[in-house]
């Protein structure tokens, strides 16, 4: 009796040890499933708000496909951080859109009707241009995996999505803290950069420092990084 007794208490042990790894499994893939880079950019349509024009808008995946473009998620209109996140943006536009060709979407839960009021009564938006999807169902929201469930709001999401409406780069923050335009614009230069060369950019690159060539230099490059760039450009 005794090691019948043991022999059931060693596989209710092992049955018990499987679940707990097949649910971790489980989670991981959750987890993997909210990660959009390397991945098509999720179809959408939404009305929107022009603050350019001052008039109501549709937009969609469509009119982001063939171009470099960001889509950039925050939680509420009439918040504290989320003004200015948006008047950071707008200043840096001329960059963004006319320089490096990147075509910018802001987006919130909040109706057009909202975002219209948002843009014409808080002060850091004064001579805002961007448009401002509106997505009070969360349909979008979710698609880009940064819903907050239960809230009704968004995580601060920014995604940069290449001319083949591939995700190249996604940065995720909770509501408390406001992101960085300038170092997303190194980000975009460095992209953009790849994109068009095949070469791959080291930690902190921006235009004129030095790249890595690994499309024409892989094989003597391999573990001999440090041949070819040192600790030094990477910092400067």
């Amino acid at each position: 009796m005794a090691c019948d007794t043991n022999s059931d208490s060693y596989s209710e042990n092992v049955e018990n040890n499987t679940n707990k790894k097949e649910s971790k499994m489980e989670e991981n893939v959750q987890t993997q499933s909210g990660v959009l880079v390397l991945k098509p950019m999720p179809e959408f349509k939404m009305d929107a708000y022009n603050a350019e024009t001052g008039h109501y808008t549709t937009v969609s995946s469509e009119d982001f496909k063939g171009k470099w473009s960001v889509i950039c998620f925050y939680p509420a209109d009439f918040t504290f951080v989320c003004p200015t996140e948006i008047a950071a943006m707008n200043a840096h536009l001329d960059t963004i859109k006319g320089e490096l060709g990147c075509e910018v979407l802001a987006v919130s839960t909040d109706t057009k009707f909202s975002h219209k009021r948002f843009a014409e009564t808080e002060p850091l938006l004064e001579g805002l241009k961007l448009t401002i999807g509106a997505d009070p169902t969360g349909e979008v929201t979710r698609k880009f995996g940064v819903m907050i469930e239960g809230e009704g709001i968004a995580l601060r999401g920014r995604f940069l999505i290449n001319p083949d409406g591939i995700v190249v780069a996604q940065e995720v923050q909770a509501p408390p803290v406001g992101r960085n335009v300038e170092e997303f614009i190194r980000q975009i230069r460095a992209h953009q950069h790849a994109y068009k060369t095949g070469e791959v950019c080291p930690a902190g690159w921006r235009p004129g420092k030095k790249t890595l060539p690994v499309n024409t230099d892989i094989e003597p490059m391999t573990g001999r990084v440090g041949d070819y760039i040192t600790l030094e450009d990477i910092l400067s």
